[in-house]
């Protein structure tokens, strides 16, 4: 019996941009008496189903973009006689769906580390459950990736995580329902094993691929001291000092290496938390803002960010600290006018973010949008070759909707075109060479260049693109993109890399 661990993508680019950690972390859940599982990224190659054998399991991780070719995979391989397995926030938001559409014998909800084991040996008993609850494992339960298993030179970026779960209930946003709302901190120890482990195989540039690297903000801590809450002050501050101790031994790994995150725009009033970022050489990170005006951010529960003038100031604070934002903003809010594309794409380039995305509303599921956009759909739901937009991912890309909410002002073609238009802006050559000023030497100039072509390219074509012809046109042009981007951001392999001693914890500032 073999273990198949497949990451499902109906694109394959020969080479991919972060790895996805998810299937490494299952290589090492996986019990050793099975031999090294395979694993299958779809997007370097399609899956070889004639290596499957009856017996085999088959582990597939979906999300909302991939579902209808992990149902496909499912399917086969099923069919192949091989035990079907998914998992991932796709399978524990509609396990059903997966037996139903996927030909999974069992699902499993939540986390995979620690009942992905029992999950295999209940294969091989030839008595696997239909469902399975892996539950929101402890941070000390969570395992080292298998970074061994990873193919050579597949990827640009590697990806560590260092946290799970995020204490804000933004609307749009699954996360802190699935993964909750309660941060789940892994210990420096483990986190500087798996960066280590990743620049000796010749990694340098690393995502910190967490729900919110800023699980504490200065307010949340003030807030606990005026109730009185003693024991919630000593639990907020311990998680605090535990991002300083990280990110202090973070400065302490060679010096070539590039940390990029995803934070709350409250980062930019902790000013200490800023600096310590920098120290550690983590030069970027995503920052959601969203919307630039105070109805937009009201009306996806995201009042703590601040809009207009304030928000410049806010995000040029990131930058002040040495830390480049990806700015990610949404359209058609109902909020939303004609102007306010215009007035985005200006804010954008005031604020002097170095990265931009522009992404229409769509009502992921597992989020409160999600769930008042379906209920308001009632029996009158639109279909689309017979099935309920309220299943779009159901629908091949081409053919779903642009806009799932009705605008009050807008057609969906007027602000598909509009959005478009912004990224047009942001990401003209002239503006993201001027951008490129934030490097120093022509080897990273050129490197900025190409990532900000590779990113439009991926997520602006493909993802508000009106048909499938686009579609391919973008992806043939992110394939070629990525082949010098895999050289110039590997870095010579560095074997004999000594993990850093620990000088002991500092008192690090509890506030700014």
């Amino acid at each position: 019996m073999r273990i198949h661990l497949i990451n499902p993508s109906d694109i394959s680019f020969g080479r991919g941009v972060i790895t996805p950690r998810w299937l490494y972390v299952l290589a090492a859940a996986t019990p050793r008496k099975y031999g090294d599982p395979i694993l299958t990224d779809e997007t370097l190659s399609q899956f070889d189903f004639s290596q499957l054998k009856p017996g085999d399991v088959v582990g597939i991780g979906i999300h909302t973009a991939n579902v209808l070719r992990g149902y496909e995979v499912g399917r086969k391989a099923r069919e192949l006689g091989a035990w079907v397995v998914f998992g991932g926030i796709h399978a524990t938001l509609y396990p059903e769906e997966c037996k139903e559409l996927g030909g999974a014998h069992s699902a499993v909800k939540g986390d995979g580390d620690d009942i992905w084991s029992q999950v295999i040996a209940d294969c091989a008993a030839g008595e696997p459950k239909e469902l399975y609850e892996g539950g929101r494992v402890g941070s000390d339960r969570f395992l080292e990736a298998r970074w061994d298993l990873l193919p050579e030179k597949g990827y640009m970026w590697a990806s560590v995580q260092t946290v799970r779960g995020c204490p804000k209930h933004c609307s749009f946003c699954s996360v802190w329902r699935t993964d909750g709302q309660k941060p789940r901190q892994r210990s420096t120890d483990t986190v500087i094993n798996e960066i280590v482990a990743l620049r000796r195989l010749g990694y340098r540039f690393l995502v910190l691929s967490d729900d919110n690297f800023y699980p504490v903000t200065l307010t949340d801590i003030q807030l606990a001291e005026r109730q009185g809450n003693a024991a919630r002050v000593a639990e907020l501050r311990g998680l605090r000092e535990e991002r300083f101790e990280l990110m202090e031994a973070m400065s302490r790994l060679p010096s070539d290496m590039v940390f990029f995150t995803q934070i709350t725009m409250e980062a930019a009033e902790d000013t200490a938390f800023l600096d310590a970022m920098s120290r550690a050489r983590i030069k970027g990170a995503l920052v959601g803002i969203e919307a630039v005006t105070e109805e937009g951010l009201k009306a996806v529960y995201k009042d703590f960010n601040l809009a207009g003038e304030n928000l410049v100031a806010r995000l040029k604070e990131f930058k002040k600290h040495n830390v480049h934002v990806l700015g990610s903003f949404i359209f058609g809010l109902s909020t939303d006018r004609a102007d306010t594309f215009a007035a985005t794409a200006k804010l954008a380039l005031e604020a002097d973010i170095t990265f931009a995305q522009f992404v229409m509303m769509t009502p992921f599921p597992g989020t409160v949008d999600f769930q008042k956009w379906e209920k308001d759909q009632g029996d009158s739901i639109q279909k689309v070759d017979g099935i309920p937009v309220s299943r779009y991912w159901l629908i091949p890309a081409d053919k779903r909707p642009k806009l799932y909410t009705p605008h009050p002002t807008m057609s969906p073609e007027e602000i598909r075109q509009r959005t478009q238009g912004v990224w047009d802006q942001f990401y003209d050559n002239g503006a993201i060479w001027r951008r490129a000023s934030c490097v120093k030497s022509l080897k990273a100039k050129l490197a900025f260049f190409l990532i900000s072509k590779l990113y439009r390219q991926m997520y602006a074509n493909t993802g508000i693109a009106t048909d499938s012809a686009r579609r391919k046109s973008a992806n043939n042009w992110a394939k070629w993109l990525t082949l010098p981007l895999v050289w110039i951001f590997r870095a010579k392999p560095m074997p004999n890399l000594v993990k850093p001693t620990s000088p002991g914890i500092k008192p690090f500032p509890i506030l700014s």
